[in-house]
């Protein structure tokens, strides 16, 4: 397939340089080593390294591949990857950016889930959680702050974000009609159908979307096909960011299905937010405990394989359709409303995080050292994550693990 080198440019330019897949393989296995913060904060750290560093994508292009990937069911982070991948490397860039982005982040919670059910437990892991999780909440604010700069441009916009922010509180999730609804807004108002005659710029490339809707046990071939189905049906259908996959996980694997108990599931959260790369790599964490290794490993092609597949059904139509201005609208309404849940699910997690005066001063910290002092996210994670393992022993702070 031929690779869309010039398949969306940002007021007429085209990036500065093409990359080979295997320097997208490369690119991608680093970020997917260090990149930690959650979805937003990668996002933020591809648009830093991706478009000012290294010149291979657009601004625009950066931002078409957020809004869209927001629009769509999936975890965030990966379908950027996936997305801009594909603008690189064609068909085959996107499969080996993508699987380059997802193995490291896998072999390291499947090495956990290992030790986890070796050795009955990581008393360890609710320290380290304790620190970290207050700074996530730094991260994802600093990171929404950096993706509000790049694709906020007027009031509309900032109302459909306002609108789904509170919608997103109110709800405790992040619903598909957040999404929709604001899409055909940005149709009715930047399409011209309520009057509005100016356009946006025809190099903007855009596209309307398709919608989809403690001991390991014997990895049976029953086992491993309820496993794939419910991790497939997760990732096609749960929209949104790493944190609205929660109650749909919870929902299904303690409740529904019984494969988890309720301390089991607060570990696996914990691991998924800990670890670095998208916190759904919870799954393979899941997938290890209830199926051992091959468990680990359909959970994780489950949880992923639907982004592969919508974004490159996605792409192509983008590219065909860069110039219609009906479909640039929709991602801008969209956009609108990427922010605003981004914010909303980042008060909904700060409910889990923050629990007392020490977590809040590491939140309102981690804030401050990110705007002032702009310090790596690697860098930021362990240092809070020594201040956990120090503090929890001392202050016991029972409300972590009760919440």
């Amino acid at each position: 397939m031929e690779r869309p080198t010039a398949g969306l440019a940002s007021q007429g330019k085209p990036p500065k340089q093409v990359p080979r897949i295997g320097d997208l393989v490369i690119y991608f296995l680093r970020l997917g080593t260090f990149g930690f913060g959650g979805p937003v904060a990668l996002c933020g750290l591809m648009e830093k390294e991706l478009v000012q560093d290294r010149g291979w994508l657009t601004r625009q292009e950066m931002r078409d591949a957020i809004a869209i990937s927001q629009s769509l069911p999936g975890p965030l982070a990966i379908q950027v990857g996936i997305f801009a991948s594909y603008l690189r490397g064609g068909f085959w860039g996107a499969w080996a950016g993508g699987w380059a982005f997802i193995l490291p982040n896998f072999l390291i919670v499947a090495v956990l889930g290992a030790l986890y059910v070796h050795f009955g437990g990581l008393s360890w892991m609710t320290a380290i959680f304790y620190g970290v999780s207050p700074a996530v909440i730094a991260l994802i604010l600093h990171s929404c702050w950096r993706l509000a700069k790049l694709g906020m441009e007027d009031w509309l916009q900032w109302v459909i974000a306002v609108f789904c922010f509170v919608i997103t509180i109110v709800f405790q999730a992040e619903l598909a009609v957040l999404f929709i609804g604001p899409g055909i807004i940005g149709v009715l108002y930047y399409g011209s159908l309520l009057g509005r005659r100016k356009a946006p710029p025809a190099s903007r490339a855009v596209a309307l979307l398709p919608l989809g809707a403690v001991t390991a046990k014997p990895a049976t071939t029953t086992t491993l096909g309820q496993l794939f189905i419910f991790f497939f049906k997760a990732g096609s259908l749960t929209f949104g960011s790493g944190l609205v996959i929660v109650p749909f996980l919870e929902k299904g694997l303690v409740q529904q299905t019984g494969w988890l108990n309720g301390r089991e599931f607060l570990v696996a959260v914990a691991v998924g937010m800990l670890s670095p790369g998208p916190v759904v790599i919870t799954a393979t964490f899941v997938g290890y405990l209830v199926a051992g290794f091959w468990g680990s490993l359909i959970a994780t092609v489950g949880i992923f394989l639907p982004s592969f597949l919508l974004i490159l059904f996605v792409a192509p139509i983008l590219i065909r359709n860069r110039n219609n201005v009906y479909v640039q609208g929709f991602v801008k309404g969209a956009y609108g409303a990427a922010i605003g849940t981004i914010l909303g699910a980042c008060v909904l997690l700060s409910k889990i995080a923050i629990g007392d005066w020490l977590t809040a001063l590491i939140a309102l910290g981690s804030l401050v050292v990110l705007f002032k002092w702009k310090v790596s996210n690697p860098l930021l994670v362990a240092i809070t994550a020594a201040i956990g393992l120090i503090a929890f022993p001392l202050l016991q702070p029972h409300w972590v693990i009760l919440k």
